[in-house]
């Protein structure tokens, strides 16, 4: 009996944590998109080069697509520069080491000395890579 009590105890004790492991984890992938927000906005060059594969493909609404090089020098140059930005109606869908991010994308763009807003939806595609989530993929559409 003793036997069955502690193997019933192993399973509930396992399951719960199963079943937590998925909360964790969009937490973690949440913290991730909202540090790579702030560190758009702000031009943190070192964060963006922590948060972004080497692989990065990272596509605009306009079509262009940028490798993360090019994707951090348009940051770091002001080619991309923000005055607000924010992600909103967040949904994060965790897969085992993968992540799909979806959200609308607000913000005001500074073109010079113009604000454009922006209102695009992204898809971010985060992977869990040496235990630290990085932004593998973006793709933004116009809504």
């Amino acid at each position: 009996m003793t036997k069955a009590k502690l193997l019933i105890g192993f399973f509930c004790l396992f399951s719960g944590y199963v079943a937590a492991a998925p909360a964790v984890a969009e937490k973690d992938v949440a913290q991730a998109v909202d540090h790579l927000t702030q560190a758009m906005l702000h031009k943190d060059i070192p964060e963006l080069q922590a948060l972004t594969a080497a692989n990065l493909s990272y596509g605009h609404s306009s079509g262009k697509i940028q490798d993360k090089k090019d994707f951090i020098a348009d940051i770091e140059t002001g080619k991309s520069a923000f005055k607000t930005l924010e992600m909103q109606n967040q949904t994060i869908t965790v897969s085992g080491d993968t992540a799909l991010v979806r959200h609308h994308f607000s913000g005001q763009a500074l073109k010079g000395t113009e604000v454009v807003p922006t209102e695009i939806e992204n898809l971010q595609v985060w992977q869990k890579q040496h235990g630290k989530w990085l932004l593998v993929g973006r793709q933004a559409f116009r809504i």
